[in-house]
């Protein structure tokens, strides 16, 4: 089997990250269309490089996101600096599989993950960020329940502009409705 079922929504399932997809991963992170909203933009990616990198993250919360019905790699959603004294993380998500773009995968897995942050992990503040041209990002990342917590100003220099980096923060009981269950 190739990928394990971790976390199982509706359109997809998070996996552990599987070492044999560094091509994948390689070929999209080298595609600037997949990574315009993204740091890796600026970056060039080996395979050998992403196969140190995708070690790496074996062993931490970063899971494949995987097409529930054809088992097909999609993208991948992951955790970053965990801190368990302060119960806060921050959370990041990509679509790599441009076929799957605009079908709600990104907030289904972004969903997934943070039942899981805030129910197994017990982290009460889950933050990401994301430039102010990624409107489609912006709305599913309010549309979860995400907050703005802050903009770092003209931080940002690409296609021969300055823009905004927005900063996001969602608290467990955000994520929440009144009877305790994940927000639809």
């Amino acid at each position: 089997m190739r990928y394990f079922k971790k976390l199982v929504g509706t359109k997809c399932y998070l996996s552990p990250v599987n070492l044999d997809d560094a091509e994948t991963y390689t070929a999209w992170l080298n595609d600037l269309e997949v990574t315009r909203t993204l740091d890796a933009a600026g970056h060039s990616f080996s395979l050998s490089g992403e196969r140190r990198q995708l070690e790496k993250l074996v062993d931490d919360h970063v899971y494949g996101i995987v097409d529930l019905e054809t088992d097909a790699l999609v993208g991948n959603v992951g955790l970053t600096g965990i801190d368990q004294l302060h119960r806060t993380c921050s959370i990041g998500v990509f679509i790599g599989n441009k076929a799957y773009w605009g079908q709600g995968y990104g907030p289904e897995a972004m969903r997934l993950l943070l039942g899981y942050t805030f129910d197994y992990l017990n982290m009460h503040s889950v933050r990401l960020s994301l430039f102010d041209f990624n409107a489609r990002g912006l709305a599913a990342y309010r549309n979860i329940g995400f907050k703005e917590a802050g903009r770092w100003r003209e931080a940002l220099f690409r296609e021969g502009r300055f823009h905004d980096v927005i900063m996001m923060d969602l608290l467990e009981e955000e994520f929440r409705d009144d009877n305790g269950a994940p927000r639809a």
